[in-house]
């Protein structure tokens, strides 16, 4: 549900959780820093005509605003404008202009918002210690100034300022400190969740990946293997016996149409993801059609047991392992018989072994290789597992052991 709202747009419960739209950009610009001049005039404009708008409040209490008042204003404020490049140099930049201001009895004003965008900026970057630090300075200049200093600072004939003051300048640093830290903390945790994210999301691609690369290799490693033992034939036959050389010729043309179809579905499935297949995936109850493709390659399968009722999954990848596994014999074997046997008990497991007498021709048609290593992976992806090698007779035998229900399926029972 979350990611559907993140996909339309994000909600308040988005937002919360991964961050604001513009977020993920402000990240970006700690490792490409941008220069912030919208913000920087923004911020420089409110601090003077804030100032000024100060200054008229406080009357003859403080020292009117002269050129020098506005260099401090202008220079706590401008340079917001390398907060991102170089932060802790800013943070104490803007403190240090920002006591010198006060310090020279100028209006209290918005010099603090400085102060503040700088101090966040800061710990938002990393630089907790340093803006700690910096904000650190201002309070003590400011409570130096308050009470000490300013018998020799102006204004002219000013007193002690009350220690209640300097509590809610303690209180205003300390909830610029943690606005700041609660930030931080939460972006961390949006670029920790956006990482993690991004990992699912090339785990979920690797595994479409190798599931469309174990679904087009067993697709066409068992069409092709037809092909090529019917074209040798035909090769053979050609002269001697046309006839049979165009039977030989008829099934190729039968089964790279098959194999054409079968690609197009599963090339469908990548173009229209989320779309019903146009087609049925193969299961169990097509062993027939094996066994006849089977026997136009020169192989006679026998087949022993019936296949259970399967959930989908698990019956496509028992069809995609027995067509394997009868492609490998073509292949690789000199035996011209092979046994598919079916076993299953009422609950648990289905168990499929396919036999041949061997013994292997070494030939390998073109293969790649991959056929063992994509059926342990079918078999591994539902709980099961694959067992492949010659037998002590000279044959080969590979058996798979594969669960009736997948995991999801026996929560949900229970």
């Amino acid at each position: 549900m979350d990611e559907q709202q993140e996909r339309r747009g994000g909600g308040p419960q988005t937002w919360w959780r991964h961050g604001p739209p513009g977020w993920s950009r402000w990240v970006d610009e700690e490792h490409a820093p941008r220069w912030p001049w919208r913000s920087t005039l923004l911020i420089t404009f409110f601090v003077l005509a804030g100032s000024n708008f100060a200054a008229e409040g406080q009357g003859d209490s403080r020292e009117h605003l002269d050129p020098f008042a506005r260099v401090l204003l202008f220079v706590a404020s401008g340079l917001l404008l390398w907060r991102k490049r170089y932060p802790v140099v800013v943070v104490f930049g803007t403190s240090v202009a920002a006591t010198l201001y006060l310090g020279a009895g100028y209006p209290y004003g918005p010099v603090f918002l400085a102060v503040a965008m700088a101090c966040f900026n800061a710990i938002l970057l990393g630089h907790r210690k340093a803006a700690w630090a910096a904000v650190g300075v201002f309070w003590v200049g400011h409570a130096l100034v308050a009470h000490w200093l300013y018998q020799w600072l102006p204004p002219s004939g000013d007193s002690a300022a009350p220690w209640g003051q300097e509590g809610v300048i303690a209180a205003w640093v300390a909830a610029i400190v943690a606005v700041s830290e609660l930030a931080r903390t939460r972006r961390e945790q949006w670029a920790k969740e956006r990482a993690e994210r991004a990992q699912a999301a090339r785990r979920r691609a690797d595994e479409e990946r190798l599931r469309i690369a174990r679904e087009l290799h067993d697709v066409l490693a068992h069409s092709i293997s037809v092909i090529n033992v019917q074209a040798g034939v035909g090769l053979a036959l050609l002269d001697t016996d046309p006839e049979q050389a165009r039977t030989a010729l008829t099934t190729i043309k039968a089964k790279s149409k098959e194999a054409l179809g079968e690609v197009r579905q599963v090339l469908d499935t990548l173009r229209a993801p989320g779309d019903a297949p146009r087609t049925p995936a193969p299961g169990l109850d097509r062993l027939p059609e094996l066994v006849e493709q089977a026997a136009s390659a020169g192989l006679t399968v026998e087949v022993e047991g019936e296949p259970p009722r399967l959930a989908p999954g698990t019956d496509l990848a028992a069809f995609r392992i027995v067509q394997e596994a009868l492609t490998n014999v073509v292949r690789h074997s000199g035996s011209r018989h092979a046994r598919v046997h079916l076993d299953h008990d009422d609950r648990t497991t289905l168990r499929l072994r396919i036999d041949d007498d061997g013994p292997a021709t070494g030939a390998d048609a073109g293969g790649s290789g991959n056929g063992l290593a994509g059926m342990r992976e079918r078999a591994a992806a539902l709980g099961g597992t694959i067992e492949a090698g010659p037998r002590a007779d000279g044959g080969f035998r590979v058996l798979a052991v594969l669960p009736l229900k997948t995991a999801h399926e026996v929560k949900e029972d229970r």
